[in-house]
């Protein structure tokens, strides 16, 4: 599972998704190895929640974090793998004056899609896209393929479990990645 994981991942680094008059190339991700992996919402097995990451795949798991902010996931195991890629960071490429409405007055270009929140935001994502399909015509995911050498991978932003697992994977020097932010809760160093 981990190498498929961190494969389908990387491929969704440099892709483009495009919902409501905004497209933004994704430029850092990080994944979430469902039933395997503790910092992952499918941890405990499906739950209302989670249920979405157990498949198909090429849907988005959209959820609410901390009450306030929407994350999007593009879910990339096979039915009942329950593995998630989070969308953590990207620059948006097409509706530019579109995401700056939505994201408010003030915020530059190179952080109108940077961080989970901020890149739902800039696409007009809400909690009614779990479970949308990519294939459009509401979402659209246009894969591309990144070289190897021009990807970077570490721990995981903000997970006080599984913290220092890297399945956080950006493009090399781009300046819209976020930055790295460990978890004060998170513990001593540990792998899956």
């Amino acid at each position: 599972m981990t190498s498929d994981l961190e494969t389908e991942a990387r491929a969704l680094l440099d892709a483009t998704l495009s919902h409501a008059g905004v497209t933004v190339r994704i430029t850092e991700v990080e994944a979430y190895g469902g039933t395997a992996d503790p910092a992952s919402h499918a941890f405990r097995g499906p739950t209302p929640r989670s249920a979405i990451m157990f498949g198909p795949p090429d849907v988005l798991y959209v959820y609410l974090s901390y009450g306030m902010h929407h994350c999007a996931n593009v879910v990339v195991g096979s039915d009942g793998d329950a593995s998630a890629v989070l969308l953590r960071a990207g620059e948006v490429v097409r509706g530019v004056e579109t995401a700056r409405v939505r994201r408010g007055p003030g915020v530059t270009d190179v952080r109108l899609a940077r961080g989970p929140a901020n890149l739902t935001q800039a696409l007009g994502l809400t909690l009614s896209h779990n479970g949308v399909a990519l294939g459009g015509p509401e979402v659209v995911l246009r894969r591309a393929a990144v070289p190897a050498a021009e990807v970077s991978s570490g721990p995981r932003v903000g997970v006080s479990q599984a913290a220092d697992v890297p399945w956080r994977f950006w493009l090399t020097g781009d300046p819209t990645v976020s930055a790295y932010r460990r978890s004060p809760r998170a513990g001593a160093a540990g792998a899956l």
